[in-house]
């Protein structure tokens, strides 16, 4: 079934004859329809790239809304994404239409990406793909958000009864839904924006992919319930759900959100999922483990995040433990978060603060849990990290029933707006046990119990601004 601007059509899209042509010199682009520039072009920024000595090839710039926390209220602002395909080395060259640049940074800042300002354009070259903020003058909020993608492979034929199409172009669906089978793949090209939410209920073997877009307004963009094997690849949504469902594989899947509980990449009642590869920036948290929760029942095991990046403009990057049944108890365990980039943090609410949060409620047991090279940024507000065995009576019907075998390896946070971190458990039956923090690094110093310059009537946690609590056994801090 093949797509062409939201009618039913049997033309091949000429999008696809464009990547072919163009890959040779391992650089693509995808240029916007008519349609899509008449209302969903940011002039804020002109993006170009080139191979080195090559010609300029210029993006299209998407209008992409973020929320700012002004206070306790909340402001929709106006950020910029564009996105391009690439092997080797590419050069880019990004203007800004509202004056000189006076200043500029490209994050994640481990990228150690260089950059050159003349006037009102900065340049800088990639040698690998990225998906990437680019700031102009401190402004985070009307931001370019750029997806530097690897080369495409394995493109569907649109001509396959066995492949749902989307060319170039805007596409409308009946009741903003498309309701995908099993066996099926769904394919969204370079260029398509979809207005309308991709749905998998009670399915299996299902692949989404492709370069297009969910439109931002529709949310929840992507949606995977009571599903097997599943992939999800490349594409820009509002958020991507994972509930009741086993065998899910999300890479390099972006998500940036900006209404109320607009939660990024949730997993509720769910096993064997990962997430390669992602970008999300949330209003509200970026990412979630819980158990049973909105009509998903059960555990979740063998949860992984790697080589992602998240920004949490409300709320928490990972959050991990809050909902579950209180009267069948969920255990969420072997649960990895490793090689990621945590770009912010903004979050007012003592209570749902922490870069790396384990809160358990509603007899909740979360164990065997590892965080492993994760670079934290300065965050505008919040804790760097927040394990609780808490009684959220706003959320929860029952305490949690504890946290245990937490590893914290090669943690890294560069900053100064961190608030003190919180480690406690809620009594002698709901304890948290063994966490271990290997080659933490605050500030570019080691904490560690062996550590010079600690006396010898602090708490290791002392030096690290964290706060050990009461029902709290098996705390290390250690080099390796």
């Amino acid at each position: 079934m093949i797509f062409k601007k939201g009618y039913i059509s049997i033309v091949f899209c000429l999008l696809v004859f464009n990547v072919f042509a163009v890959s040779k010199d391992s650089l693509v682009v995808y240029n916007a329809t008519q349609d899509i520039i008449n209302t969903m072009h940011n002039n804020d920024f002109s993006v170009k790239v080139r191979k080195p000595g090559g010609e300029w090839k210029e993006l299209f710039e998407y209008i992409i809304k973020v929320d700012q926390v002004i206070g306790t209220g909340h402001s929709v602002q106006n950020a910029s994404m564009a996105s391009f395909d690439f092997s080797g080395t590419v050069e880019v060259a990004v203007t800004s239409n509202k004056g000189n640049i006076n200043s500029a940074r490209v994050r994640p800042l481990s990228k150690g990406i260089s950059t050159r300002i003349k006037k009102n354009t900065l340049y800088f070259n990639l040698i690998k793909p990225a998906n990437l903020s680019v700031e102009i003058n401190d402004d985070i909020f009307h931001n370019l958000h750029l997806f530097a993608n690897p080369i495409e492979k394995d493109v569907p034929n649109p001509k396959d009864p066995n492949v749902i199409y989307f060319g170039s172009g805007i596409h409308e669906i009946p009741n903003q839904k498309l309701q995908v089978p099993s066996n099926k793949t769904v394919y969204l090209a370079g260029g398509a924006v979809l207005k309308g939410q991709i749905r998998l209920d009670s399915v299996e073997n299902v692949k989404i992919k492709g370069r297009g877009i969910v439109y931002q307004e529709i949310r929840s963009g992507i949606r995977i319930a009571n599903s097997k094997n599943v992939e999800v690849e490349d594409l820009f949504a509002s958020q991507c759900f994972t509930g009741g469902s086993d065998g899910v594989s999300i890479k390099n899947v972006k998500t940036i959100s900006f209404y109320g509980w607009g939660d990024g990449m949730n997993v509720m009642a769910a096993n064997n999922v990962l997430f390669d590869g992602v970008f999300i920036r949330s209003s509200d948290d970026c990412t979630t483990v819980y158990g049973t929760r909105g009509g998903f029942t059960g555990s979740c095991n063998n949860i992984t995040m790697q080589n992602s990046t998240l920004w949490a403009d409300v709320g928490h990057p990972i959050l991990i433990g809050t909902h579950g049944n209180s009267k069948d108890p969920d255990v969420l365990e072997n649960l990895k978060y490793t090689n990621i980039d945590i770009l912010d943090q903004k979050e007012m609410q003592v209570d749902y603060q922490g870069c790396l949060s384990i809160n358990v409620g509603d007899n909740n047991l979360a164990k065997n849990v590892l965080f492993e090279n994760i670079r934290v940024e300065d965050f505008r507000e919040g804790q760097l990290l927040n394990l609780r065995v808490f009684y959220n009576t706003k959320y929860c019907t029952a305490p949690g029933l504890g946290i245990e075998n937490v590893v914290f390896r090669n943690i890294d946070y560069n900053g100064k707006n961190a608030n003190l971190s919180i480690i406690a458990g809620y009594n002698e039956q709901r304890k948290i046990k063994d966490v271990t923090f290997e080659n933490l690094k605050i500030n570019g110093f080691l904490i560690h119990d062996e550590m010079q310059g600690k006396p010898k009537w602090y708490k290791t946690s002392d030096m690290a601004r964290f706060f050990v609590g009461e029902h709290v056994e098996g705390v290390t801090f250690k080099i390796k």
